[in-house]
Formats: C-alpha cells, structure tokens, sequence
C-alpha cells in the first residue's frame, strides 16, 4: 500500500483540526485550534481473515488483538479496549464516565444495547446550574465538581464481560494495567492536547501530578505513568465493579466530593446500574441498521434521517455533490429540530421512538424538504411524531471469526471531562452533566438546545449523541462503525453508511471523505475541507450557509464480507489504528 502526504485529492483534503474535542464555544484563548498535516494510507483498508479491532489508539487495538488471538470472543476484546484506552488515551477513554456498548451475540443471535450512561446523582436538581435571577452560571455544569455524574463505564464494562464474555476480569484487565503502571511514550497529538488542555488540568493539584512534569504539562516522548490508576485497576480486577462502587475506590471518590461540595455520596455509587435495553432498528435499501435507544438520540435520528433520504437516489446525484448534501442537510435540521424536543431518558419521560423511526412520519416530514432550496431553521419546528407511535468521546469496533460484534462509544463528555482526578485513584471524573439541558432553550456546550424531557432530575440519564451502530445484510453483521464528536456524532455515523451503501465505497473511502453536519440550530451548514469551491456555490445559490469549519468525527469502522474483515482507523486521529491477524 502507498502513502502520500499532504492532500491530493478532495478527499485527502481533509484538515484535521481541533482534537481538544472541545467546541468553540467552550475553547478558551489558552486551548489553540490544533492541526495536523496527516499522511493517509489510501488504497485499501486493513483486511484480515480472523478478527478486526479499530479504535483510536495503537495501544489499545493491539491490546484487543492480542485477546482474540488467545481465544477470547468480541465482548472480551472490547471489554480489553475499553480499560485500555482509559489508559492511553486519558482525555476520552475512561473508568469515570460512561457510554453505550451495542453486542451481536453470534450464538443466540441477539442484539443487545448496553446502556452504562452516567446518572445524576440523588441530590442533582432542576435549576441547580442557575443563578438567582434564573441565569446559566458559566463553567458550573462544565469545570467544577457539581459537573460529575455517577460513573457508568466500570459496571458497563463488566456487565458486558460477566454475561457475554468468556475470559476473566484480571485476564482482560492485565495490559491496561501493565500499561498503567509501566507508562509508555506520550504522542505528538496527546502532547497538543495536553498543551491545550494547560489550564482545565492545571486547576487540581491531583491532575498535574499525572499529566505535568517540572510545571507544565507532558511533552512529545515523555513518558506518561499513572500508578494510582493502575493500582485502581488491579482492585476493580480482583474485587469486580463492587472496588469501584461500594469498595476504596468508592471511597476516595465521595471523599473528593465533599471536600469540594460535589453531589455523589456512596449512597449514589451503590445504586449505580446498568440497562439492557432494545436496540432501535431500521431497514436502508435492503440493510438492517441496529442503533443505541434512548437515553443516546444517535439511533432514532439516524434511522429517522435514513427513512428520509431513502427516497432520493443518491448514488445517482453522486456522493458530495451539491444534491447529495442539500438533501442530507434539510433531512439533518428536520431530525435535530425533533431533538430539541423529545428525546431524554425513557426511565423518565416517554420517548415516541416507533413514531420518531416510522416511515410513515418520514413521509411527512419529506414533504417539508424543498430539492432546490433550503429551508431556514427558523421555519422548522419539532414535528408530531406521536400520530406514527403503534467533543469528548472515543469509539471503539470490534468483531471476531465467530460472528460476534461489538460497537462502543463511551466518553468522560470534553476532553478530560471535568479536568478533576479523584486524589489518590487516577481516575478523571467526566463532566456529563453539562449533557442535560441545564435550562430549557439555552445551548449546552456542543450548541445543543434542550427542552423539558432532559431536564436535570436526580438518577436521570443525561441526553446523548453516542450512536454505537451495526448495519446486518440478510441477517447478518456487515458493517460495525461509530464516532466521537458530540453533536456531530450521529450524522458522522450516518455518512459512513450512506458512503458504503449507496456509494459502494470501502470502508477506507468512506472515511476519508469530506463530512456535512447541520443541527438545525445554529441554522449553519458544516463543511469540512474537501468539498469543490463549485458545489459550496451550488449549495449556497439553494439558500444553505455554508460554513467550513474543522474535521468532524473520528470513525472506527470494520466491514464483515465473506473472504474476511475490513478494518479502518479515521485518519483525522493519527494515533488510532485498525489492526486484523
């Protein structure tokens, strides 16, 4: 395979930009736009004959090889993947935050959406983020001790181990360990961040401990050790999820808490569980796509999306051309436009899904799309689903010889989350609760408007875009992707569906391709590099703003054919890597 550096084509016009994860919005004058010149590995993806693993970090998907090497299933390799990025790639992987693990059980066949999504804790309340004139305090929902929900991630990754797994917790958990403890090289693009992450670290004396050396944070080759995490690990290894929720760990966390006038008790810890719930399904030109249910919208809106544009034949207009993306953009505002509106946590408000997903609603909602001319987000409003009733995040794709999968996407929210290391644990604590609408209206950090259904509620599940996705062909598992990105995440997942479907691309090509996204509010048509100077003019001449803006998404996809496994790493993170044997 040849490499080429710099960009050649439109495709290869990609440049990958703002890695903080953190959006404009939440960017500081201390955290710079980071950008990366990349080399792309453009002509095929990995194949292999046994297994595939892409995630975001070597490490890590070298980790998850060597378990399915030794016999262990899907499930364990994840499970692997998921401690082991909590080690080497500490401002998304996690133990103190949460996700949505998505498993196609080869055995019995059944699809399972695994939802270890953090929960606000007992004491958590409506309006807790607001002043007394009823006003958004900056920076409470985001960099402070109340932004931490209760941690999901270890009793996620363990559910998922103890009841589809066939390997022990201390076998999976020994290279993050090892990895912990012995520590390993810092990346040229775990050094920018960690430069641009200088003053939400720098905040607590128990951070820089681990991420500073001499007063300033870890360069490119340094050595990165965290000894408290991996004597961590070792507990969670031997004891299970209870070290982390009733045992020291549990301990050391609600002590943080209450020195700094946190919410979670041990009390929260305890109640702490796990929900398997039904994965949201829909069918996209013969495929079946498998997605993550409330509380993620990822899954609604995609298939929503897709039931939209199924009418319209892309592959005919052509992949990046104007029609193409005028078409997804309106399909995307009709979708967050119902967003902003319905979807929070089932366990407490009543979600319309068979409406939001109904074919029949996407009839209707496609009689709103004008093919040559956009429509102004403020002419949008939710829909009535209900008559049809009857950034910062990493992704990991997994898939073994036997047939089983497994896609997860799990987060601490921005980039190290709250910046808050539980002293003497290692273990960053996320700032998800900046997830929840903290006031009905108001943008949270990714310019997400919420309403009432997410709403801050003690044990509530805060919102989320994290769409962990399968796609099967004739009941069988054919394509396994998901993204980073916060808001960006569920229409990344979509484009790389649409790019293998209806394009007839590899899973190589349809990750390197230029990326779309619009929200609905702000009324903004995103564009990455890549896309002709021609097609932006035809785009705008229908009425969209375009703007172009930094690289979208992180994609780690595995494509499943009968001579084999295809495997990609998105190119927009240089550490990430798709390994097959």
């Amino acid at each position: 395979m040849r490499r080429l550096n710099g960009f050649s084509t439109p495709a290869l016009a990609l440049l990958c930009t703002s890695l903080t994860g953190m959006p404009a919005q939440a960017q500081t004058a201390a955290q710079p736009v980071i950008k990366y010149d990349l080399t792309y590995d453009i002509v095929s993806p990995i194949q292999s004959a046994n297994g595939m693993v892409a995630s975001e970090q070597e490490l890590a998907t070298k980790v998850g090889v060597d378990i399915l090497k030794r016999g262990g299933n899907a499930i364990d390799a994840g499970v692997a993947v998921g401690f082991a990025l909590a080690v080497v790639l500490p401002n998304a992987g996690n133990i103190g935050g949460g996700g949505f693990m998505m498993i196609h059980d080869a055995k019995t066949g059944k699809n399972v959406a695994l939802d270890f999504r953090e929960m606000a804790p007992a004491r958590a309340s409506r309006d807790m983020y607001l002043d007394d004139k009823g006003n958004v305090v900056p920076g409470r929902s985001l960099y402070s001790h109340l932004a931490v929900g209760v941690p999901g991630t270890v009793a996620g990754l363990t559910h998922a181990l103890n009841k589809y797994g066939t390997m022990k917790l201390w076998e999976v958990m020994a290279p993050a360990i090892k990895l912990a403890n012995d520590g390993y090289p810092v990346s040229p693009s775990l050094a920018l961040i960690l430069a641009a992450e200088r003053d939400h670290l720098g905040q607590w004396d128990s951070s820089k401990a681990i991420f500073f050396k001499d007063g300033r944070p870890l360069k490119a080759g340094e050595k990165l050790v965290q000894k408290d995490l991996a004597k961590s690990m070792k507990l969670i290894s031997r004891e299970g999820a209870s070290a982390f929720y009733e045992g020291a760990i549990a301990k050391k966390i609600v002590a943080e808490m209450a020195k700094h006038n946190g919410l979670i008790t041990s009390d929260d810890l305890k109640k702490y569980k796990v929900v398997e719930r039904e994965p949201v399904v829909g069918n996209y030109r013969g495929y079946q796509v498998m997605s993550m249910p409330p509380p993620s919208s990822g899954g609604i809106h995609i298939i929503q999306m897709m039931n939209i544009l199924e009418r319209y034949p892309l592959k005919e207009y052509g992949a990046d051309s104007a029609q193409t993306i005028h078409l997804m953009a309106e399909s995307m505002k009709l979708a967050y436009a119902d967003r902003s509106e319905y979807l929070g946590d089932p366990d407490f408000t009543k979600v319309p899904v068979k409406g939001l997903t109904s074919r029949s609603y996407a009839d209707e909602l496609a009689k709103k799309i004008d093919p040559n001319r956009a429509t102004p987000s403020t002419e949008i409003k939710p829909g009535k689903p209900q008559p049809y009733e009857s950034d910062q995040t990493t992704h990991f794709s997994v898939a073994d010889k036997a047939g089983n999968i497994v896609a997860t996407t799990y987060t601490l929210n921005l980039n190290f989350g709250s910046g808050i290391v539980a002293t003497g644990t290692g273990i960053t604590l996320n700032n998800e609760m900046d997830d929840f609408s903290v006031k009905p209206g108001v943008p949270n950090a990714f310019g997400l408007v919420g309403g009432e259904a997410n709403a801050v509620a003690a044990y509530k599940r805060p919102l989320s875009s994290m769409s962990p996705t399968f796609v099967l062909k004739d009941g069988k598992p054919f394509l396994v992707t998901g993204s980073p990105g916060g808001s960006r995440i569920i229409t990344t997942t979509m484009e790389t569906i649409l790019n293998v479907i209806d394009h007839d691309m590899n899973v190589a090509e349809a990750t390197i391709t230029p990326r779309i996204h619009h929200q609905w509010a702000p009324d903004q048509l995103r564009i990455e590099k890549g896309i002709s100077a021609d097609t932006i003019k035809l785009l705008q001449d229908k009425g969209q703003k375009v703007s172009i803006q930094p690289s979208m998404g992180r994609t780690q996809t595995i494509q499943i054919k009968d001579d084999g496994f295809y495997g990609y790493s998105d190119p927009r993170n240089p550490d990430g890597r798709a390994i097959g044997f």
